[in-house]
């Protein structure tokens, strides 16, 4: 598999680390505590044959700028690094895909900048904290997974956990977000592999408790595609339902046989 051009592109607001692959029109995609490499994401992955894709490391993941102030890490200065990419890329105009926390800083990058989005494809995410009041949420104490899901969370975390460890927890985590977990092996069957930034992790898991932009949907006026798996246990589908119901010019696709 063709692997991604790396570049470092300089912006008013620092230097980020992004990989570039396909052709077409420009289309941004990132994760809010993803480090990537250049073996890319499936995510993005499948976007590559339509649109020029540029996979971001943001601040502090990769060989990105460092966060100067915590602040930084917020997922709306976030939003403002993407904007400042953009413009150094000459992009009068981009789309957005995001999947789960990638898919909420979508929905935010919407609200702040609808006029710099061609588009957005939100998968797997929600536009408040979804885990407080859902017991279907794996992130939620009352759910069955939820100590597990935890406990991988907690050692991936960790910088010197050696690679093949890293690897098998990894895959055990993502089963735990899969309809069917034993098709593992056959969903992730490509030389991909990514890292988690744990600063970042760590920051996004303090904001999330205060995050809830309900009721600024209406604000987005660039078209949206909201996609979910009936059975995800990250971001249950009723708040993507919710999203779509708020959102004008949004269209609704769940998957009946898919989680996170």
């Amino acid at each position: 598999m063709q692997t991604w051009d790396r570049q470092l592109i300089t912006t008013s607001r620092g230097t980020f680390e992004v990989f570039i692959k396909g052709s077409g029109k420009p289309l941004c995609v990132t994760h809010h505590y993803s480090e990537f490499n250049e073996t890319g994401d499936y995510f993005a992955e499948t976007f590559t044959s339509d649109h020029q894709v540029i996979l971001v490391n943001l601040r502090e993941a990769g060989a990105s700028e460092k966060a100067h102030e915590p602040y930084q890490m917020s997922m709306l200065e976030t939003v403002f690094d993407l904007e400042a990419i953009r413009d150094s890329f000459d992009f009068d105009i981009w789309g957005f895909a995001g999947h789960s926390t990638g898919g909420m800083l979508g929905v935010l990058y919407g609200i702040y900048h609808s006029d710099s989005l061609l588009f957005s494809v939100i998968t797997g995410a929600a536009a408040r904290e979804y885990m407080t009041f859902s017991k279907d949420c794996i992130y939620n104490p009352e759910h069955p997974d939820y100590q597990i899901m935890q406990d991988y969370m907690e050692t991936l975390k960790q910088s010197g956990l050696i690679e093949t460890e890293r690897k098998r927890i990894s895959a055990e985590r993502t089963k735990l977000s899969l309809f069917q977990p034993e098709r593992h092996d056959q969903y992730f069957s490509l030389s991909i592999h990514k890292r988690m930034s744990g600063v970042r992790l760590n920051y996004f898991s303090r904001e999330l408790h205060v995050f809830d932009v309900t009721r600024k949907l209406n604000l987005i006026t660039s078209p949206i595609l909201i996609i979910c798996g009936r059975h995800d246990v990250q971001c249950p589908v009723s708040y993507s339902i919710e999203m779509a119901g708020e959102i004008p010019h949004s269209q609704l696709a769940i998957f009946e046989e898919s989680n996170h």
